[in-house]
Parts: structure tokens; sequence; C-alpha cells
């Protein structure tokens, strides 16, 4: 099923067991999609402050969630100590 369909069974209520099965879908692609998005914005020289300035999030939460995701061979800003 592709994913404009998936979406259209997680916005309708008429199947609530449905809906939650395909709002669960949708939620593993988000996540798979945002990580294949951080690391391209890490790739192309973007800081942590950036990436979480573009998700609305704060520095610490996005690099919590990705700094041990992210392809290790990614070359990561590093803060100045």
């Amino acid at each position: 099923m592709e994913s404009t369909q998936v979406a259209q069974v997680a916005a309708d209520t008429s199947d609530p067991r449905a809906g939650l099965r395909a709002i669960a879908s949708l939620r593993s692609l988000t996540d798979r999609l945002k990580l294949a998005q951080v690391e391209a914005a890490l790739r192309s020289g973007m800081s942590w402050q950036n990436v979480a300035d573009a998700l609305g999030v704060s520095r610490q939460a996005v690099h919590k969630k990705y700094a041990r995701r992210i392809d290790p061979t990614i070359d990561v800003p590093r803060r100045n100590t």
C-alpha cells in the first residue's frame, strides 16, 4: 500500500483498528525518513543546532535522539570546548 493510501486509512475514523495500524505504519515511515534527512543535513555541513531549528526542537533533543543512530562515517560538526 502506498503512503497516500495509508494516510487515507489513518484519517478514516470508520474503522479505528485499521486507522491505528495505519498511524503506526506512518509513524515508522516518518521516523525512517527523519533519520535519513538528519543524516543528509549533517553530511551537508549543517550543525546540530541547524537541524534542531529545522525540526522545531532543541539542539539537545535532536542530538539525544539521533547522535547514536546516525551513520558513524558522517563527520559531525563538534562544539568547541
